[in-house]
């Protein structure tokens, strides 16, 4: 046999090591097989579980509608609240370092918040508009329910939450106005609680009030104000209203909410 027809044996190729990866040698080590025993497959059922095991995920839907989660139907503004909530809250507890509700202290606490305190004045406007956007957002959320008709069954348990969930927010809106204790405060919130006088059953010139016994000192308004006019016991019933028992009732609410939304088979489709 020629050279030429010789066979070429080619020697073997030794592959390369391929080089692991930092989650690769992270999954390896031992602090990692001591928290997780397994490793999931990616299939349905185990999607399914990893959202129905964990205490925050499995307030949401397993599955949603790929045309409901899209921007031209919710908007984002339901999400939107919530985020201005959390904000709201933050801010709202740093606020509470700087702030005593009493009449001889309050507006004299909010303008040492705003020109002494370091980042006061933004610590401030944050929360401000914070609460008018909130209040836009969740308004806009109502409407965009309304509108695509997410108000129907089975979701119209959801809608009477919603409902209230507005009414929380309007009326944290109305008792942090009175806070800063400033002329503006005080007489937007006196016309706001003469409004109450009007309340049918409840106040003392709304229907049926009158017949019920209302009067100037037992009726809704005194139970707003702590009086018959705007003073200290207003601002320290507002305060606490404020701070502790609406955000409470709205945090209830809003669980309740977003409960109703997976168990109602997540965020409705467009129609």
């Amino acid at each position: 046999m020629s050279e030429e027809n010789k066979p070429t044996i080619t020697p073997p190729v030794t592959p390369k090591p391929v080089k692991e990866s930092l989650r690769q040698k992270l999954r390896k080590t031992q602090v990692w097989r001591s928290m997780f025993r397994h490793d999931y497959k990616d299939t349905p059922k185990n999607r399914t579980l990893a959202i129905i095991g964990n205490v925050f995920l499995h307030l949401h839907p397993v599955k949603v509608l790929r045309g409901a989660v899209k921007f031209k139907h919710t908007w984002c503004m339901g999400g939107l609240s919530f985020f201005l909530f959390l904000v709201l809250l933050v801010t709202g507890v740093a606020l509470m370092f700087y702030y005593r509700p009493t009449a001889e202290y309050a507006y004299s606490d909010m303008k040492y918040l705003q020109f002494d305190v370091p980042f006061g004045m933004l610590l401030r406007n944050m929360h401000r508009w914070s609460a008018h956007a909130m209040i836009i957002t969740v308004w806009l959320h109502m409407f965009r329910v309304f509108m695509t008709g997410s108000y129907k069954p089975p979701r119209e348990f959801n809608w009477g939450v919603g409902v209230i969930l507005l009414f929380l927010t309007m009326f944290l809106s109305f008792t942090g106005y009175l806070l800063p204790w400033d002329q503006l405060a005080m007489w937007a919130v006196t016309v706001g609680t003469n409004m109450a006088r009007a309340t049918p059953f409840l106040g003392h010139e709304g229907p049926f009030g009158p017949q019920l016994g209302m009067r100037p000192d037992n009726d809704v308004r005194f139970a707003l104000l702590g009086g018959t006019q705007v003073g200290a016991p207003t601002l320290l019933r507002f305060y606490v209203l404020h701070c502790i028992a609406l955000p409470f009732f709205l945090l209830v609410f809003v669980t309740v909410h977003f409960w109703r939304v997976r168990k109602d088979g997540g965020i409705s489709g467009p129609l």
